[in-house]
């Protein structure tokens, strides 16, 4: 296997050809926007959070969820109009339930394997993304949030990961802008923050210098493969121009499940819109008030990072509401709120909104590996922490496309 298309040009699908392209492979990248990381890879949270591993698969978020359906600013929405995808996809998120120990410890390994490599490459690259290695602060404001984290804790510790409790007073030591009162706090010093979109854009300037043929501006509308071959229709805006090569990596985010359904297989993944603000730090107040440590607060799903000195990112909520892109106020207010509430001396004069969707398999896993067929294969379905989990599940699939070049058989992650 010499010539792969790898369709998607967001975190996942540019680490990927990266991963190809050192390993000596011929690769192409398919992208449909002009530039790489313009959807759900533009403006996340920005943590690179092993402490943020705990899949959603338990009971307490199928209670939350319906207790929540009705309520607009929910951290957790869930839009009531069925459809047999959002219902199989449910379905499959209970059945999944009895794997939540399990998963949550695996993917808390996963997240600590990835960060040698991001760093690495970042170094070897000359990326600068605006890291922070200050670690991440979790925030609780009761004893049951507290209780439930300190298990939690317990199943990242089983994957390698030191998360550590602390006081009120010890949360006020290492973040003294933060405001309100707090029961407790679970502390990460590993854990690390920045811009994923000048990471991706960086390793996107990357993989063109290791020779790798980047279709921007190109729409996949087809694709067909058998045991030998892959083949790629895509239409850049005048023409269809149809390709040949000896595998194709799907990376492509949400639509992952129609491009696996035209090559035979079944990736179940559902689009779960997250929101972000980023407030502009303008004055020297502002940029004094806000907090240089990232934090997550557990009870309302809320994410923070500091991006540079004038740029603070909040981000967080789940809604299933479909493939729906739209910026919904009543969506974006109460991350507004939140730092009004926890952070009172900054400004939010000048607040930039944002949505992406979050490519979620069922079981929070993502779909790493070889389909159906043996020119096939996944780096797909990574949720709330595609950065994170973004450069082992790379180097992952290029160890199964060099183990399936070999002939062997390869298994896959998720």
């Amino acid at each position: 296997m010499k010539r792969v298309a790898v369709i998607g040009g967001g975190i996942t699908g540019i680490t990927t050809a990266y991963t190809l392209a050192k390993r000596g492979l011929d690769v192409t990248v398919y992208e449909k926007h002009r530039y790489a990381a313009m959807e759900t890879s533009f403006a996340n949270g920005g943590q690179l959070s092993a402490s943020n591993a705990e899949v959603w698969n338990n009971w307490q978020t199928i209670i939350k969820g319906m207790k929540w359906m009705f309520r607009s600013d929910a951290p957790l929405l869930v839009n009531p109009k069925p459809s047999w995808h959002k219902l199989s996809w449910f379905a499959e998120f209970i059945a999944a339930i009895p794997q939540y120990e399990k998963n949550t410890t695996e993917t808390a390994r996963l997240a600590i394997a990835a960060r040698d490599h991001l760093f690495a490459w970042a170094k070897e690259e000359g990326i600068d993304f605006d890291l922070k290695e200050q670690g991440i602060l979790h925030i609780y404001r009761d004893k049951a949030g507290f209780d439930h984290a300190a298990n939690v804790s317990k199943l990242l510790a089983a994957g390698g990961l030191d998360r550590r409790p602390v006081t009120p007073d010890e949360m006020r030591a290492i973040e003294p802008t933060l405001a309100g009162s707090y029961y407790g706090g679970f502390f990460t010093e590993s854990d690390s923050t920045g811009d994923i979109h000048k990471f991706t854009s960086g390793l996107a300037d990357a993989i063109q210098r290791l020779g790798v043929k980047t279709c921007y501006g190109h729409s996949v509308t087809d694709l067909s493969a058998d045991r030998s071959s892959a083949s790629v229709t895509s239409y850049d805006g005048e023409q269809q121009i149809r390709e040949t090569y000896d595998g194709v990596v799907i990376c492509a985010g949400v639509g992952s499940r129609a491009l696996a359904a035209k090559l035979g297989d079944r990736v179940n993944i559902y689009p779960v819109k997250g929101y972000s603000i980023t407030v502009e730090l303008d004055d020297a107040a502002s940029r004094e008030a806000a907090p240089t440590v990232s934090l997550l607060d557990d009870a309302t799903k809320i994410v923070t990072s500091r991006l540079g000195d004038d740029r603070f990112r909040v981000a967080g909520t789940a809604e299933f509401s479909g493939y729906n892109r739209d910026i919904r106020d009543d969506r974006i207010q109460p991350l507004t709120r939140w730092v009004e509430q926890c952070f009172p001396g900054i400004c939010t004069r000048r607040v930039v909104p944002w949505a992406g969707l979050r490519p979620m398999l069922p079981n929070m896993m993502p779909r790493v590996g070889p389909g159906r067929l043996p020119t096939v294969f996944y780096n797909t379905g990574h949720g709330h922490l595609g950065w994170t989990l973004s450069p082992i599940t790379a180097e992952l699939l290029a160890d199964a496309v060099e183990t399936a070049s070999s002939g062997q058989t390869v298994s896959a992650l998720g």
